[in-house]
């Protein structure tokens, strides 16, 4: 186009554009990964697919290895089906402990994870393939990155951010990561494992 021809407004845009490209920065809410206190592993939350190990006490015939039904729940000796997705195994122990006190005194109620479901999150945005991927337990947002292909060239290395539910009836929150801290092995941006149902997004 004839620079003569051009209107003053897309002369302007011309020239802004350019610099602003080199100018980006979130939009929206979000936390910084290094003030988010969850990324240190707390004790497992339970999920269908998982595989549990109930022993009770001294009493082998309530005891069971279980897998965690779609609808989130097991079948147990005595309690029959019993919700246990979305909790911890110390609080399906206790709340186990109260329900067999009608059978038997003082029960004894410990529960393990013995086989974990996998790990499947969702990648989205500025990544080869998006899409879900399945990794292994212990991932973290690059690995995600990588199953997905990596970024794309029009990728923000400063816009890659975790959706995530702290809970069933919580608002997701926005965790934000940048590109140098995640591969420079910023302990913060390390230590942080994804969980079931987190989102990955690259800006």
């Amino acid at each position: 186009m004839n620079q003569t021809a051009m209107t003053p407004s897309l002369r302007l845009l011309l020239v802004l554009v350019p610099a602003l490209a080199g100018c980006w920065a979130p939009k929206g809410v979000f936390i910084p990964v290094e003030a988010y206190g969850a990324h240190v592993p707390g004790e497992y939350v339970i999920g269908p697919g998982d595989t549990l190990q109930v022993r009770v006490f001294q009493q082998e015939a309530m005891s069971a290895r279980v897998r965690v039904r779609g609808d989130g729940k097991v079948s147990l000796p005595l309690v029959n089906d019993w919700v246990v997705a979305g909790k911890m195994p110390t609080q399906v122990a206790a709340e186990l402990q109260v329900r067999l006190k009608e059978f038997i005194n003082t029960p004894v109620v410990t529960v393990s994870l013995e086989e974990m479901r996998p790990l499947t999150v969702s990648v989205v945005g500025e990544v080869v393939r998006a899409g879900v991927v399945t990794l292994e337990p212990g991932a973290g947002v690059l690995h995600a990155i990588a199953a997905a292909g990596g970024l794309t060239d029009f990728a923000h290395k400063d816009g890659l951010f975790v959706l995530r539910k702290p809970g069933p009836v919580d608002k997701p929150v926005r965790i934000r990561f940048t590109w140098e801290a995640l591969t420079s092995g910023d302990q913060a941006s390390v230590k942080f494992l994804l969980q079931p149902q987190d989102v990955v997004v690259a800006e």
